[in-house]
């Protein structure tokens, strides 16, 4: 993790586009807007429905407070009105959105029994991806004379994604199963077109990154490498952003990897992965993705679904009367996750790539705490606990 050079090295990249429908012709799964189920059984179903009305009255207050459909607001903005600070405004929703999507995503990977199987990677992969999307959006931020504010944007779940995107769209932490790969991952990650059913209209993920892509290719502000972060993230480099090419390069690596993309799942910036939408619908269909005659669909080799550690979903409001042990898992959790937290504010607020590279190690030492409590079964109920990725707030003096 040494300095990087001057100059970043652009990697070329594919813009793929392909026709709107090809997500439907593979048969895949809507973001159908409504509460998100934690199981596919009758019964299942039924208490995912009371506890999303239970969601839904406790998240109102929050939501409000939080600045729900702040995304819809900023999008409203004239293009010819919106300028730096607009941009600020508009890149710090997006630190929550990025941010927001890293929990899900490592509960259900954790959960999978057998890390070297091919779902296993997959996951693992797609949680390099957002954690690198994460930093992207920081160093774009600080570009244009702003400071994330990350741990400030941690989300509580169940809940909304932040911004009020994807209206509907209910975020729960669980261990991996059907329905919460199908009702949080692809709902997370799905493409436009995916949303026609929506009852709410609502902003799309794709359509906040082409409005800001738009205000910096009108805007043209000078860009400020001064505190930007140079860092290996898993497999990818996260570089300064110095120039609109860099900016837009940026960008779109974001949203053709899995947000908002409209491109050919099959393309790719460097290899032949899919984008998340799709490596997601390959797990849901147990099946992976083809072009056939008929257009895209999941008929390829056999996905195997994996042997997973049984997290229930975690309630609102988290985990109660447990005992001392579970507790005691729970808060240590928690402050390993507020400490991850504070190093990334520090990192983007002049601590640099060390104190990044010291987040994303403590980050991996979740793990072991997380798989442990997916291991202590619930007392008098099914399945077992899993981390909540409470943020703690430091006492005020």
């Amino acid at each position: 993790m040494g300095e990087e050079p001057d100059e970043p090295a652009v990697a070329p990249f594919k813009r793929r586009r392909f026709l709107a429908s090809a997500a439907v012709a593979a048969g895949a799964p809507t973001a159908v807007a409504g509460p998100a189920q934690a199981a596919a059984s009758q019964a299942d179903m039924a208490a995912a429905d009371v506890a999303a009305a239970e969601v839904a009255a406790a998240q109102a207050p929050a939501q409000a407070a939080a600045g729900l459909g702040s995304v819809a607001r900023l999008m409203a903005v004239p293009e010819d009105s919106r300028g730096v600070a607009w941009l600020r405004s508009a890149l710090q929703v997006a630190v929550g959105l990025e941010l927001a999507t890293i929990p899900p995503y490592l509960c259900g990977w954790w959960s999978v029994k057998d890390q070297r199987s091919e779902v296993a990677r997959m996951i693992r992969r797609i949680v390099g991806d957002e954690m690198y999307h994460l930093g992207i959006v920081c160093n774009l931020l600080v570009a244009v004379g702003g400071r994330p504010q990350i741990k400030a944007a941690a989300p509580v779940y169940p809940g909304p994604l932040p911004g009020g995107v994807r209206a509907g769209v209910t975020v729960y932490l669980s261990g991996l199963t059907r329905p919460f790969v199908r009702d949080v991952m692809m709902a997370i990650e799905a493409p436009e077109v995916s949303l026609a059913r929506s009852v709410q209209p609502s902003p799309t993920v794709g359509e906040f990154y082409e409005g800001m892509l738009g205000a910096f290719r009108a805007v043209r502000p000078d860009l400020a490498t001064r505190g930007q972060v140079t860092q290996h993230i898993d497999t990818d480099e996260l570089r300064p952003v110095r120039t609109l090419d860099d900016v837009e390069h940026a960008i779109e690596i974001i949203r053709e990897q899995g947000e908002g993309t409209e491109s050919s799942p099959t393309d790719s910036f460097s290899d032949d992965r899919p984008a998340h939408y799709y490596a997601f619908g390959e797990i849901y269909h147990g099946r992976e993705l083809r072009e056939t005659d008929d257009g895209w669909r999941f008929v390829g080799p056999p996905v195997p679904f994996p042997d997973v550690r049984p997290m229930a979903p975690v309630p609102v409001g988290g985990w109660r009367n447990t005992s001392a042990h579970v507790g005691g898992l729970l808060f240590r959790f928690d402050a390993m996750y507020s400490t991850v937290l504070d190093s990334l504010d520090a990192a983007w607020a002049g601590g640099g790539h060390r104190t990044l590279g010291a987040g994303i190690r403590t980050m991996r030492g979740l793990e072991k705490p997380a798989v442990e409590l997916m291991e202590t079964g619930i007392p008098g109920g099914r399945g077992t606990y899993g981390p909540q990725f409470r943020a703690l707030r430091r006492p005020r003096r």
